[in-house]
């Protein structure tokens, strides 16, 4: 990982996931508008961009619902770059939704998608030798996930998008002869759908480079459990607990607290971190090093389940009966770092957390993350303001599961906290004030990091909500408005960057004899 990811310097990013740029398809995407917001970063003196899942979604479309933990998500494709590049012509793609309004994942499913496909057909119909061998390198690269991920994605396509479990049984058992003949029927299939993951890598990696020509390094997320209905249950049952007929004996989730009394019951497949740990988890390996291969560092999302976790059992409808059972982090991250050395991680280590989670974390020296809303309630919550903080924290202002602070402040935060904000910040004299206050308070502190949802740079309220843990829909749709980056914002920001050395900028190296140099306010 780049030193200036590490800890040892002060940056500071944004968080905006891809499907929120304002690109032509439906979705946000690796098209025009990625590169825009690059730009915007790079006038705003941001060093960081913070990125959600990049997996391909399933049901909700939410980035931490994922078909698989390896796979890139189709819809992110610019489908202008395809045109671009000749896989499809201009007037194909004229009838898809518009840059304007949020984004609308079934529209892009509908009509983007079999577009992608027709590019992709294109490909394998007319590539030259030199993109074909681009092409047979990023298949050999990917050989461990990559064609699972293909026939996992055609046969679900072919039994009407029901769950593997629901397959026939000799294809959901994974049956030599039922794959062999699947192999066999649906060659075609099988290659576009890894030409869509070379369309995928090649346009991510271009806007990557893009990124690093400007400085600016991407982080990534990663979630610590996979879905039951996922390309990863389905090719690796061994690693899950999963009984006989391979359905969940026990699920995720987490116990009653202050805010559900019968807590939160997410249902993924539990890890049978036994075998894992046998095979020198081999499947956390693989997976990142396919994370590191995408991102310059990486979230754990849900860090403490690494320490330990609640299990369910699968026949429960709410998460009242868990129980807390012990995983084996420690040795799990020593053979991460005996891999890849140094953990670029950063441990989302938010909620009720105990010594041994902090312990963890502190071992391997993995930032932990304070979010500015959450300290103002009472004193139990001042771990979260900038007095509390050291060096090695990432702060934000909100997250993606927050609402925007502006939309905190209207809508949501009580008498008591309004209080208690004007007690810490003293300068909210208007509502949009406190949008400015909180984000000076993140760049003053001492954390090393800290990250601004651009909700927050561009003062939206709550209609620019990202996601509603508890809701059921509407979630992941907020996309900005085309003409929303002004150079105003990016200026503000710059010069605070500039203000709370978070800029980058390194000073010249003193001559020698350097001592003698003149300091501020004296005569030479």
């Amino acid at each position: 990982m780049s030193a200036e990811l590490t800890g040892r310097e002060r940056l500071s990013g944004v968080l905006l996931h891809v499907t929120s740029l304002p690109s032509y398809g439906g979705v946000g995407d690796f098209g025009p508008a990625a590169y825009g917001f690059v730009d915007f970063l790079a006038a705003a003196k941001q060093r960081l961009w913070q990125v959600l899942p990049l997996s391909p979604t399933g049901y909700g479309s939410s980035p931490y619902s994922a078909l698989s933990a390896f796979a890139g998500n189709p819809l992110l494709i610019s489908i202008e770059r395809l045109a671009h590049d000749n896989w499809i012509a201009w007037d194909r793609i004229g009838g898809l939704p518009s840059h304007n309004g949020p984004a609308d994942f079934g529209e892009a499913m509908r009509l983007k998608l079999p577009l992608i496909e027709e590019a992709a057909g294109n490909f394998l119909a007319r590539a030259s030798n030199e993109e074909r061998g681009r092409f047979q390198k990023f298949c050999n690269d990917n050989i461990s996930w990559l064609p699972d991920y293909a026939m996992f994605n055609v046969l679900r396509r072919r039994f009407g998008y029901v769950s593997w479990i629901d397959w026939p049984a000799d294809l959901a058992l994974r049956k030599e002869d039922a794959l062999t003949a699947a192999l066999h029927d649906h060659g075609h299939e099988l290659a576009l759908e890894q030409v869509i993951q070379f369309f995928f890598s090649e346009q991510w990696s271009s806007l990557r480079a893009y990124c690093a020509e400007r400085d600016i390094r991407i982080l990534g997320d990663v979630a610590i459990f996979v879905n039951y209905d996922s390309a990863d249950v389905w090719t690796n049952p061994e690693i899950f607990e999963l009984d006989e007929e391979r359905r969940p004996i026990r699920v995720s989730g987490v116990p009653p607290d202050y805010f559900s009394s019968t807590g939160q019951r997410w249902g993924n497949p539990l890890y049978k971190w036994g075998v894992l740990k046998e095979r020198g988890f081999d499947w956390w390996v693989a997976r990142i090093r396919r994370s590191l291969a995408l991102y310059d560092s990486v979230r754990l999302d849900h860090f403490r389940g690494f320490e330990a976790y609640w299990s369910i059992a699968a026949e429960e409808e709410t998460a009242v009966n868990g129980q807390w059972v012990k995983a084996p982090g420690q040795d799990l991250f020593q053979r991460l770092k005996d891999v890849f050395g140094d953990l670029p991680f950063i441990a989302e280590d938010l909620g009720l957390i105990t010594p041994e989670v902090d312990d963890l974390r502190e071992y391997f020296g993995m930032p932990g993350m304070r979010i500015l809303q959450f300290g103002f309630s009472d004193r139990g919550s001042h771990l979260y303001l900038p007095h509390r903080y050291v060096p090695n924290t990432v702060t934000y202002t909100g997250t993606h599961d927050n609402n925007t602070t502006l939309g905190w402040w209207r809508d949501d935060a009580t008498e008591a906290e309004r209080r208690n904000v004007q007690t810490y910040l003293q300068t909210v004299s208007h509502d949009d004030d406190i949008v400015w206050a909180m984000i000076r308070a993140a760049a003053r502190s001492v954390a090393n990091l800290c990250i601004f949802p651009l909700q927050d740079v561009l003062h939206l309220g709550s209609e620019a909500r990202m996601n509603v843990p508890s809701a059921g829909e509407g979630n992941w749709t907020w996309r900005y408005h085309p003409n929303a980056l002004h150079p105003d914002f990016a200026a503000q920001l710059a010069a605070l960057m500039e203000m709370s050395d978070r800029d980058g900028y390194v000073p010249p190296k003193l001559p020698e004899g350097g001592g003698n140099a003149a300091q501020p306010g004296s005569s030479v």
